[in-house]
């Protein structure tokens, strides 16, 4: 199902009337330094885990052989 015309138009209706013409920028606003922090956020996960990406495997301890059970 496609996003259309009058669809973004209902969404951007009913978020004038919650959030009035006013505050509207300001809202906006907030919402894209939210985006560009999120973004931000990732880029800077991923440099981190880059060099972690290579891990050397657990040391296990040595398996401990039990004496043979004779029947």
């Amino acid at each position: 199902m496609a996003f259309g015309f009058w669809e973004a138009l209902l969404i951007l209706a009913i978020v004038v009337i919650i959030f009035g013409a006013g505050k509207l920028p300001t809202v906006m606003g907030d919402l894209a330094k939210g985006i560009k922090t999120f973004k931000a956020g990732l880029k800077d996960e991923e440099s981190v885990d880059k060099p972690s990406a290579v891990r050397e495997p657990e040391k296990l301890p040595p398996p401990q052989s039990e004496p043979p059970k004779t029947a």
